[in-house]
C-alpha cells in the first residue's frame, strides 16, 4: 500500500526566499470553488478587499468590513491545501494605532487560519508592521497606488509618472522592509520606479501594473478572466468567460421557455 504525501502549505519564509529567484505567482480569489483551481498553480492566494468591488457592487474598497473579508477568508482557506493565504485588512482595521492593527490582524488570523495579512501604506506604517511583526503575525506590505487611500489620491492613479516624486515611494519601500514585511505589493506604479524599488530592497516585490522585473506578479482573478466589462490597462485577459457565461445564461433561458429543458436526460422515469 502507498503511503499518500502529504501536501504542505508554502509558508512565509518560502516566499521571502524568493528574492531574485523563480517568480512568484498569486491571483486574487475569495470563494473555495475558485481558490482551489488557483491553488494548483498560484504560490499564494490574496484574498483581496478588491472583493467588495468584484463581488458586492461597491465604488471602492473602503466600505468592505472586517467580517466580509474573515467569511471569504474562511472560504479560500477551505478551498486550498497548497498556497499561502494573505488576507487583506480592510480600511479602518489598522491605522489607528499598532495595538487595534495587532487586535484585528489577530482576529482575522484565528478566525481564518491564513498564513499572514496585508496592508496598505508605506513609511507612515512602518511602525505598526514592526508592532505586528514582532509579535507573529507576518506582514505583507503594499505601495504605489493604494485603493484605500483613492479619496485623498482622487481615484485611481498611476504613481511615479513624475521623476521628481520617486524618493518618496522608494523611501516607503525601504521603510517597510526594514520594518520586517515579507513581501511587498507595488501596484500602479510606472515600470522604471517599479524596477528600481525591486533593486534596492532585500524583500520581494509583487508587480500588479508595475514591472516584469518585480520578484513575482499578482491580478485580480476575474479581471484576467475577462469577467468584467472594463479592465485596467495593466490586465492581460486570459480567459473570454464573461460573454461564455452570458452565452450559457441565455440558452438556458430560451430552452426554458420552449420547454426543450428539461429533456429526456434529464428527468427521471
Amino acid at each position: 500500500m502507498s503511503k499518500q504525501t502529504q501536501i504542505r502549505r508554502t509558508t512565509v519564509p518560502q516566499i521571502a526566499a524568493r528574492k531574485g529567484g523563480e517568480p512568484i505567482v498569486s491571483l486574487t480569489s475569495y470563494h473555495a470553488h475558485t481558490a482551489a483551481i488557483v491553488d494548483k498553480y498560484a504560490d499564494f492566494i490574496l484574498v483581496g478587499d478588491s472583493l467588495g468591488m468584484v463581488m458586492h457592487g461597491m465604488e471602492s474598497t473602503v466600505g468592505v468590513p472586517l467580517d466580509l473579508m474573515i467569511m471569504h477568508g474562511k472560504a479560500v482557506v477551505r478551498g486550498t491545501q497548497k498556497a499561502l493565504v494573505v488576507v487583506d485588512m480592510p480600511f479602518g482595521t489598522y491605522e489607528e494605532s499598532a495595538a487595534v492593527a495587532f487586535r484585528n490582524a489577530a482576529k482575522i488570523m484565528k478566525e481564518t487560519q491564513c498564513g499572514a495579512v496585508k496592508l496598505e501604506g508605506g513609511k507612515r506604517m512602518a511602525e505598526t508592521i514592526r508592532f505586528l511583526t514582532e509579535r507573529g503575525i507576518p506582514v505583507m506590505a503594499h505601495i504605489g497606488l493604494t485603493p484605500q487611500s483613492s479619496n485623498v489620491m482622487g481615484g485611481f492613479k498611476t504613481q511615479g509618472r513624475e521623476e521628481d516624486s520617486w524618493a518618496i515611494h522608494e523611501e516607503d519601500a525601504r521603510a517597510v522592509a526594514e520594518a520586517g514585511a515579507f513581501a511587498i505589493v507595488l501596484e500602479g506604479m510606472v515600470e522604471p520606479l517599479a524596477a528600481k524599488i525591486t533593486k534596492q530592497i532585500a524583500i520581494p516585490t509583487i508587480g500588479i501594473g508595475a514591472s516584469a522585473d518585480c520578484d513575482g506578479q499578482i491580478l485580480v482573478l476575474e479581471d484576467m478572466l475577462g469577467l468584467n466589462e472594463w479592465t485596467p490597462k495593466f490586465v492581460k485577459v486570459y480567459g473570454d468567460l464573461g460573454p461564455a457565461i452570458e452565452r450559457a445564461v441565455s440558452q438556458y433561458a430560451d430552452e426554458v421557455k420552449d420547454r426543450s429543458f428539461p429533456g429526456e436526460d434529464e428527468v427521471y422515469r
